[in-house]
């Protein structure tokens, strides 16, 4: 098989866990070659960046297009996941987003579905008939439960608790170390407080905290869909 020549867009802490779960997949089977990280602007860089690996802002991509088979996403914010994927489907529509998983994870892959660009993390725990919408993303130590159904760009961080039958809309954040119980939904647009237990459906752009959790803001409409059918399926 040949390997796929791979760049991971952002350069920050959840591009280097990109990264680490490329070098694992590359143990098990010998996949991809990691180019280094893209920015939107390079000028913006910080210190908590890995500037030293950053091969270009994504007008590289323009003169290098022969250069590159893919790209990962490596942004764990929900809307800036779906924002970035939106322009660089439209500009480099030739690139692949493969579907990357953790050596580590567990998932019945046989009832999984899985859309382009998602991520799953270093010992997830996933079940049966779980779906992941393009550019979802499943941290490190989450667990999903059966008929979990994670939306477009969604992020669900490390040690969170999905039960089985939840449905997350589209650009949900779902904070370190929370749950929410079995057969709930989260509407579009949604934040779930870290360490939050959720026991009620969540409002479209509502923010719940506590346990357990109720909101703290008045609903904010739900973030807007910031591509079209054509750029991401």
């Amino acid at each position: 098989m040949k390997r796929q020549r791979i760049a991971i867009i952002g350069a920050g802490g959840m591009a280097r866990e990109v990264a680490s779960a490329l070098q694992w997949i590359n143990k098990t089977e010998d996949s991809f070659d990691f180019l280094g990280y893209l920015v939107s602007d390079t000028s913006r860089l910080g210190p908590r960046d890995s500037g030293d690996q950053v091969i270009g802002s994504f007008d590289w991509l323009e003169c290098h297009g022969e250069d590159i088979d893919a790209l990962a996403m490596g942004v764990g914010s929900p809307t800036l996941r779906l924002k970035l994927a939106a322009e660089l489907k439209s500009r480099f529509g030739q690139l692949e987003w493969p579907v990357l998983i953790h050596p580590t994870a567990v998932i019945d892959l046989d009832s999984a579905r899985l859309g382009e660009g998602c991520f799953i993390g270093a010992r997830v725990t996933a079940t049966v008939n779980i779906t992941l919408e393009p550019f979802a993303l499943c941290n490190f130590g989450s667990t999903l439960g059966h008929e979990a159904h994670i939306g477009r760009g969604s992020v669900v961080n490390p040690g969170a608790n999905v039960n089985g039958g939840v449905i997350i809309g589209d650009s949900v954040l779902v904070g370190s170390g929370a749950q929410i119980l079995q057969y709930l939904q989260i509407g579009a647009g949604a934040i779930v407080g870290a360490g939050a237990v959720v026991n009620k459906d969540v409002e479209p752009g509502a923010t719940v905290v506590g346990i357990p959790a109720k909101p703290i803001n008045k609903q904010r409409p739900a973030e807007p869909r910031v591509a079209t059918p054509q750029s991401i399926p």
